[in-house]
């Protein structure tokens, strides 16, 4: 399949985790190692299944952002499972170890905490036997053991590691996801929904079958856009998506830039992370797999003067 997920920790400045706090965690660093169990899965659609792990030390486990991003920790490419420790060391003690016997990392979305309850919940995408992740999704029965890094509640201040940061005063909402990134758009939806006058919304998901649009929820805000693969035959990752864009996008005018100037464009072999900073009516989130993501960027900012400010994108996976 060619999924090579970005989440090694030497890609920090992307994925949010800051390498001091997983280099030195002490007991107030923003991430820290969870020992949890599985304690149900659900299948959501064809390609989407949703784990809830338990486990006493989600009491310390908090969810700072609909888009927070986490690490599962899973057997080494020896097929070696090697749980690492709880401990200040516990980085350095898992980079001490022999290349072929580290835990593989993979990042995730948290899609929930209850720490009464002691539940924490991810949401999979299923794409058979391919990758760690996938294939213990797969696999995994209630009781199974996972470690994750995720944001500490004891530690003061916020944990970082996300992206979705509307300034009070939004309008208008832009979210683009393929499947990698729908547990975050649909949390980034769901939070919208508390809102008393939440902001309308544009979305965009790309799935692969028709079977996987299903929206959990009652989102009158929000224009969504389905765009299973499977209905036109499309093997390439966000092409749907950026035909869909082209066609439906609807871009105030008060969010695109003057400047007659063309965006920088991130080299291939580079990852596309940036991060919205202007404080507009208008606020964009993209997250999806590099080349696609690249690509709708080169199309907003270029052809439809996005202002660059407005929107985050941001690079979850690549096809390879």
């Amino acid at each position: 399949m060619g999924f090579i997920p970005l989440t090694d920790f030497s890609l920090t400045k992307h994925t949010g985790f800051l390498t001091m706090s997983l280099a030195t965690r002490t007991t107030s660093s923003a991430y820290r190692l969870f020992n949890l169990r599985l304690e149900s899965k659900t299948l959501l659609s064809p390609s989407l299944a949703r784990c809830v792990f338990t486990g006493p030390e989600v009491r310390q486990m908090k969810l700072d952002a609909p888009d927070q991003r986490i690490k599962l920790l899973f057997a080494s490419e020896s097929g070696e499972l090697t749980p690492m420790a709880v401990s200040d060391t516990w980085y350095q003690d898992y980079l001490a170890l022999p290349r072929e016997r580290r835990p593989i990392l993979r990042t995730y979305t948290l899609r929930s905490v209850s720490r009464e309850s002691l539940q924490a919940t991810v949401d999979f995408v299923l794409h058979g036997d391919t990758g760690p992740a996938s294939s213990w999704a797969n696999h995994a029965k209630p009781g199974d053991a996972l470690q994750i890094v995720a944001p500490n509640a004891e530690a003061d201040g916020d944990s970082g590691g996300y992206e979705w940061a509307p300034h009070e005063g939004v309008e208008q909402v832009l979210l683009i996801a393929d499947e990698t990134a729908l547990p975050a758009a649909m949390g980034i939806l769901e939070q919208l929904a508390t809102q008393p006058s939440p902001p309308s919304v544009q979305a965009f998901f790309e799935v692969p079958k028709a079977a996987d649009c299903v929206t959990p929820g009652d989102f009158t805000f929000a224009q969504i856009h389905w765009l299973p693969r499977e209905e036109t035959g499309s093997t390439v990752w966000g092409e749907r998506l950026l035909a869909a864009v082209q066609r439906d996008v609807k871009i105030p005018a008060s969010a695109c830039t003057n400047r007659d100037e063309i965006a920088q464009e991130t080299p291939e072999d580079e990852l596309l992370w940036e991060r919205a900073t202007a404080h507009r009516p208008f606020y964009a989130w993209a997250a999806g797999e590099s080349s696609a993501i690249k690509r709708l960027r080169r199309y907003l900012l270029d052809e439809r003067h996005l202002d660059k400010e407005t929107i985050n994108f941001m690079a979850y996976w690549s096809h390879r």
